[in-house]
């Protein structure tokens, strides 16, 4: 992605924080979290490898097919998933984004690729659709009193805090619009 060696940086450690994480929420006992957790893990992954400063490492021209290849099987399996669970469908956007991002990269690495003036079409869609998700996101992590806040989570383990993953997709979700922005 283009911007400054240390904006890039930022997102790598951003995206590869947040894949962590989902990792570690992969662990939960409840199956429907660690299947998305365990797409969210790529998700942030992926991020920050495209992340990387082009001054660093210039990846070669065969892998933006790969990463196009990968988060196009991730997209038909969260529309396939998305049947069952509409969370799904936000999936199926970010991975759809990634594939967007791949072909961009894969056609003109290391150019703006803006094409005329202004923000291309789709470019411009999903960052209506990322910085709604965004907003959308931060609301739903305040607090909604001083019960909610104060009760005790007893036995809950990190992979089952639902404000947790929360933060998580905020986080990729802000990662996101960084990535379309600096397009």
């Amino acid at each position: 992605m283009h911007g400054s060696a240390s904006f890039g940086w930022l997102l790598v450690a951003l995206c590869a924080a947040t894949g962590t994480y989902c990792l570690l929420r992969m662990r939960s006992t409840v199956e429907e979290q660690r299947r998305a957790a365990g797409g969210e893990a790529l998700m942030g992954f992926g991020m920050a490898a495209m992340a990387v400063p082009a001054a660093v490492f210039t990846p070669p021209a065969w892998a933006w097919s790969a990463y196009g290849a990968v988060f196009g099987a991730t997209a038909l399996r969260s529309l396939w998933s998305a049947r069952t669970s509409p969370h799904h469908l936000h999936h199926l956007v970010g991975a759809a984004a990634m594939v967007y991002l791949s072909v961009v990269m894969a056609v003109s690495p290391g150019v703006h690729h803006h094409l005329g003036a202004g923000v291309p079409p789709l470019t411009g869609a999903l960052l209506l659709y990322f910085a709604g998700y965004v907003l959308l996101s931060g609301v739903r992590l305040v607090p909604a009193g001083a019960g909610a806040v104060s009760g005790a989570r007893g036995g809950t383990g990190w992979g089952d805090r639902p404000e947790l993953a929360r933060a998580c997709r905020l986080s990729m979700g802000i990662a996101m619009v960084a990535m379309l922005l600096t397009m």
